[in-house]
Protein backbone atom coordinates (compact mmCIF):
# COMPACT_ATOMS: atom_id res chain seq x y z
CA UNK A 1 0.00 0.00 0.00
CA UNK A 2 1.24 3.31 -1.20
CA UNK A 3 2.14 6.49 1.85
CA UNK A 4 -0.60 8.49 0.13
CA UNK A 5 -3.97 5.36 0.75
CA UNK A 6 -2.36 4.54 4.12
CA UNK A 7 -2.52 7.91 5.36
CA UNK A 8 -6.13 8.13 3.78
CA UNK A 9 -6.70 4.97 6.09
CA UNK A 10 -5.45 6.70 9.11
CA UNK A 11 -7.18 9.55 8.99
CA UNK A 12 -10.55 7.77 8.20
CA UNK A 13 -9.17 5.47 11.49
CA UNK A 14 -8.64 8.66 13.75
CA UNK A 15 -10.90 11.39 12.81
CA UNK A 16 -14.08 9.10 12.61
CA UNK A 17 -13.79 5.94 13.90
CA UNK A 18 -11.19 6.09 17.09
CA UNK A 19 -11.36 10.09 17.96
CA UNK A 20 -13.49 9.22 21.29
CA UNK A 21 -11.39 6.00 22.39
CA UNK A 22 -8.01 8.09 21.91
CA UNK A 23 -9.53 11.17 24.05
CA UNK A 24 -10.01 8.67 27.04
CA UNK A 25 -6.75 7.14 26.78
CA UNK A 26 -5.25 10.06 26.61
CA UNK A 27 -6.85 11.62 29.71
CA UNK A 28 -7.10 10.68 33.09
CA UNK A 29 -10.18 9.13 32.80
CA UNK A 30 -10.41 5.41 33.67
CA UNK A 31 -10.30 2.98 30.85
CA UNK A 32 -10.08 -0.67 30.91
CA UNK A 33 -6.71 -2.39 32.25
CA UNK A 34 -5.68 -3.50 28.72
CA UNK A 35 -6.13 0.54 27.53
CA UNK A 36 -4.09 1.34 30.79
CA UNK A 37 -1.59 -0.45 30.05
CA UNK A 38 -1.08 0.86 26.77
CA UNK A 39 -1.57 4.31 28.08
CA UNK A 40 1.88 4.04 30.51
CA UNK A 41 3.88 2.47 27.54
CA UNK A 42 2.83 5.48 25.91
CA UNK A 43 3.53 7.59 28.73
CA UNK A 44 7.14 5.68 29.27
CA UNK A 45 7.74 6.15 25.39
CA UNK A 46 7.02 10.06 25.35
CA UNK A 47 9.33 10.49 28.37
CA UNK A 48 12.07 8.11 26.47
CA UNK A 49 11.23 10.13 23.26
CA UNK A 50 11.46 13.43 25.48
CA UNK A 51 15.04 12.71 27.01
CA UNK A 52 16.86 12.77 23.77
CA UNK A 53 16.36 16.58 23.93
CA UNK A 54 17.72 19.79 25.69
CA UNK A 55 15.83 19.68 29.28
CA UNK A 56 15.31 24.19 27.82
CA UNK A 57 14.32 23.93 23.89
CA UNK A 58 13.69 28.04 24.15
CA UNK A 59 14.13 29.24 20.69
CA UNK A 60 14.31 26.01 19.09
CA UNK A 61 11.59 24.91 16.48
CA UNK A 62 10.33 21.50 16.53
CA UNK A 63 7.79 19.27 14.44
CA UNK A 64 5.70 17.21 16.74
CA UNK A 65 4.73 14.83 13.45
CA UNK A 66 1.12 12.96 14.35
CA UNK A 67 0.78 15.37 17.12
CA UNK A 68 -2.46 13.68 18.28
CA UNK A 69 -4.65 14.74 21.33
CA UNK A 70 -1.18 16.97 22.29
CA UNK A 71 0.50 14.94 25.00
CA UNK A 72 4.23 15.52 23.49
CA UNK A 73 3.15 19.00 22.29
CA UNK A 74 2.15 20.15 25.68
CA UNK A 75 5.67 19.22 27.04
CA UNK A 76 8.22 20.50 24.18
CA UNK A 77 6.33 23.43 24.82
CA UNK A 78 6.96 23.55 28.78
CA UNK A 79 10.54 23.33 27.58
CA UNK A 80 10.55 26.49 25.64
CA UNK A 81 10.31 25.18 21.97
CA UNK A 82 8.47 26.80 19.13
CA UNK A 83 5.89 23.54 18.12
CA UNK A 84 4.56 23.19 14.98
CA UNK A 85 2.17 20.31 16.33
CA UNK A 86 0.75 18.86 12.88
CA UNK A 87 -1.88 15.52 12.46
CA UNK A 88 -4.12 14.26 10.09
CA UNK A 89 -7.39 13.90 11.89
CA UNK A 90 -8.39 17.33 12.53
CA UNK A 91 -10.47 16.37 15.57
CA UNK A 92 -7.49 15.00 17.43
CA UNK A 93 -6.38 18.31 16.68
CA UNK A 94 -8.65 19.91 18.47
CA UNK A 95 -8.72 18.35 21.46
CA UNK A 96 -4.76 18.93 21.11
CA UNK A 97 -5.53 23.12 20.70
CA UNK A 98 -8.30 22.54 24.01
CA UNK A 99 -6.03 20.61 26.26
CA UNK A 100 -3.19 22.82 25.78
CA UNK A 101 -2.74 25.00 28.80
CA UNK A 102 -3.55 28.66 28.41
CA UNK A 103 0.19 29.82 29.09
CA UNK A 104 1.57 27.59 26.44
CA UNK A 105 -0.94 28.89 23.32
CA UNK A 106 1.74 31.19 21.63
CA UNK A 107 4.22 28.75 21.27
CA UNK A 108 2.32 26.54 19.56
CA UNK A 109 1.40 26.28 15.92
CA UNK A 110 -1.58 23.05 15.14
CA UNK A 111 -2.06 22.39 11.39
CA UNK A 112 -3.87 19.79 10.16
CA UNK A 113 -2.87 17.88 7.49
CA UNK A 114 0.21 15.37 5.92
CA UNK A 115 2.90 16.31 8.65
CA UNK A 116 5.72 15.45 5.66
CA UNK A 117 4.44 19.00 3.65
CA UNK A 118 7.35 20.94 2.78
CA UNK A 119 5.43 24.07 3.64
CA UNK A 120 6.06 23.28 7.17
CA UNK A 121 9.39 24.52 6.71
CA UNK A 122 12.86 23.97 8.16
CA UNK A 123 12.79 22.13 12.50
CA UNK A 124 15.69 22.14 14.33
CA UNK A 125 14.07 18.97 16.12
CA UNK A 126 11.49 16.41 15.03
CA UNK A 127 9.04 13.78 17.30
CA UNK A 128 6.90 11.54 15.36
CA UNK A 129 5.73 9.27 18.10
CA UNK A 130 3.95 5.85 16.76
CA UNK A 131 2.74 7.69 13.92
CA UNK A 132 5.04 6.17 11.47
CA UNK A 133 4.23 2.84 12.51
CA UNK A 134 1.41 2.02 9.46
CA UNK A 135 4.07 2.75 7.13
CA UNK A 136 6.54 0.50 4.85
CA UNK A 137 10.27 0.45 5.34
CA UNK A 138 11.10 2.33 1.99
CA UNK A 139 7.95 4.46 3.27
CA UNK A 140 9.64 5.40 6.12
CA UNK A 141 13.07 5.81 4.86
CA UNK A 142 11.43 8.39 2.14
CA UNK A 143 9.84 10.39 4.86
CA UNK A 144 12.70 10.33 7.04
CA UNK A 145 14.77 11.38 4.04
CA UNK A 146 12.30 13.99 3.54
CA UNK A 147 12.38 15.47 7.13
CA UNK A 148 16.12 14.91 7.52
CA UNK A 149 16.66 17.18 4.41
CA UNK A 150 14.89 20.36 6.73
CA UNK A 151 16.06 19.08 10.22
CA UNK A 152 19.44 20.09 11.74
CA UNK A 153 19.02 18.14 14.38
CA UNK A 154 17.85 14.93 15.42
CA UNK A 155 14.44 12.95 14.60
CA UNK A 156 13.25 10.77 17.08
CA UNK A 157 10.37 8.34 16.21
CA UNK A 158 9.33 4.87 16.60
CA UNK A 159 8.12 1.48 14.63
CA UNK A 160 6.75 -1.17 15.49
CA UNK A 161 9.07 -3.70 16.66
CA UNK A 162 9.79 -7.24 14.28
CA UNK A 163 8.84 -9.47 17.10
CA UNK A 164 6.90 -13.20 16.42
CA UNK A 165 3.84 -11.62 18.09
CA UNK A 166 3.99 -8.71 15.79
CA UNK A 167 4.40 -10.50 12.89
CA UNK A 168 1.88 -12.49 13.38
CA UNK A 169 -0.64 -10.17 14.05
CA UNK A 170 -0.01 -8.06 10.70
CA UNK A 171 -0.48 -11.40 8.90
CA UNK A 172 -2.91 -12.09 10.17
CA UNK A 173 -4.52 -8.31 9.43
CA UNK A 174 -3.54 -9.09 5.92
CA UNK A 175 -6.07 -11.41 5.52
CA UNK A 176 -8.94 -9.16 6.15
CA UNK A 177 -10.72 -6.88 2.50
CA UNK A 178 -8.63 -4.07 2.57
CA UNK A 179 -12.09 -2.15 2.76
CA UNK A 180 -12.47 -3.86 6.21
CA UNK A 181 -9.08 -2.86 7.92
CA UNK A 182 -8.15 -0.70 10.38
CA UNK A 183 -4.71 0.97 9.73
CA UNK A 184 -2.50 -2.06 10.78
CA UNK A 185 1.36 -2.17 12.42
CA UNK A 186 4.23 -2.72 9.86
CA UNK A 187 6.74 -4.24 11.97
CA UNK A 188 10.22 -3.53 11.38
CA UNK A 189 13.90 -4.44 12.08
CA UNK A 190 16.25 -1.49 12.64
CA UNK A 191 19.18 -3.65 10.19
CA UNK A 192 16.42 -3.73 6.98
CA UNK A 193 15.31 0.27 8.26
CA UNK A 194 19.07 1.31 7.78
CA UNK A 195 19.08 -0.41 4.32
CA UNK A 196 16.12 1.09 3.30
CA UNK A 197 18.05 4.58 3.96
CA UNK A 198 21.21 3.31 2.47
CA UNK A 199 18.73 2.29 -0.73
CA UNK A 200 16.96 5.68 -0.63
CA UNK A 201 20.26 7.50 -0.56
CA UNK A 202 19.47 9.26 2.69
CA UNK A 203 22.71 10.38 4.46
CA UNK A 204 23.24 10.57 8.14
CA UNK A 205 22.62 7.46 11.14
CA UNK A 206 20.16 5.43 12.47
CA UNK A 207 20.11 4.20 16.30
CA UNK A 208 17.74 1.89 18.30
CA UNK A 209 17.22 3.20 21.31
CA UNK A 210 15.02 1.50 24.06
CA UNK A 211 11.69 -0.73 23.37
CA UNK A 212 8.62 -0.21 25.52
CA UNK A 213 6.32 -3.27 26.49
CA UNK A 214 3.59 -2.16 28.00
CA UNK A 215 0.71 -5.13 28.46
CA UNK A 216 -0.68 -4.46 24.82
CA UNK A 217 1.79 -1.54 23.78
CA UNK A 218 4.80 -2.64 21.68
CA UNK A 219 6.98 0.01 20.44
CA UNK A 220 10.57 0.91 19.53
CA UNK A 221 12.26 4.35 19.69
CA UNK A 222 14.56 5.25 17.15
CA UNK A 223 16.60 8.41 16.18
CA UNK A 224 17.93 9.52 12.82
CA UNK A 225 20.50 12.18 12.73
CA UNK A 226 20.86 13.57 8.75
Amino acid sequence: MTYDRTLTRVETYFDRTATRTWERLTSDAPVSKIRETVRRGRDAMRAQMLSRLPADLTGARVLDAGCGAGQMTAELAARGAEVVAIDISPSLVGIARQRLPLDLTAKVDFRTGDMLGTDLGRFDHVMAMDSLIYYTQADIAAALNNLGQRTSGSIVFTVAPRTALLMAMWRMGQLFPRADRSPTMVPHAPARLTKALTKAEAPGTLTALDRVTSGFYISQAMEYRP
